[in-house]
């Protein structure tokens, strides 16, 4: 019957173990890092105005940037289907968290709860790129941009790969608590 005991309490052991929703916060699996970090800068028109937005973007980020067209044709705003209408950059790594900081910066730290997605990502936006500390250049003028950041645990490439496909666990998936958790301890930021 001792021994009995010692197995219920094993397997009690085990099951709390596989909670790792809130048990195990230590295990450096659990830990959300910056996947990606999306740089989006939409004009609305080709031509020049478009060239300048893509090359701010690169100033920013030491990257080329990528153009953007449209899907559809809106005659009121005057944009025809596939016209280039504005520029995106990925980032990753440290360049991504150090851009992603000045940018927080500029919002003072402060994101509302509706910047945050079901998936565990955030974005928001800032009015005029010359606050992430860019020198004002009066032939480039000023534009406006969208940050996206996308979270993620370790593991989450299971479920991408080509070989040995397998779904991640709900418990690993990144949930929108854990993204406004994260971002409240890391930034020590407010959600609104």
């Amino acid at each position: 019957e001792a021994v009995w005991d010692i197995e219920v309490g094993r397997l009690q052991i085990a099951v709390g173990k596989m909670v790792s929703g809130k048990k195990n916060l230590g295990n450096s699996m659990r830990e959300l890092k910056v996947h990606k970090l999306v740089l989006n800068c939409c004009v609305g028109e080709s031509g020049d105005r478009l060239t300048r937005a893509s090359r701010v973007l690169e100033q920013l980020t030491g990257q080329q940037p990528i153009f953007s067209k449209s899907r559809l044709t809106i005659r009121t705003f005057g944009i025809r289907r596939n016209e280039k209408i504005s520029t995106h950059v990925t980032v990753r790594g440290d360049k991504a968290e150090e851009i992603l900081e000045r940018g927080l910066k500029v919002k003072e730290y402060e994101l509302f709860a509706r910047n945050f997605s079901d998936t565990g990502s955030f974005g928001f936006g800032i009015n005029e790129h010359i606050d992430l500390g860019i020198k004002y250049d009066p032939s480039t003028g000023i534009y406006g941009m969208d940050f996206y950041v996308v979270l993620k645990r370790a593991g989450s490439r299971v479920a991408r790969r080509r070989r040995a496909k397998a779904r991640v666990g709900k418990y690993q998936s990144v949930s929108k608590d854990d993204a406004i958790k994260w971002f409240q301890q890391k930034y020590e930021g407010i959600v609104l």
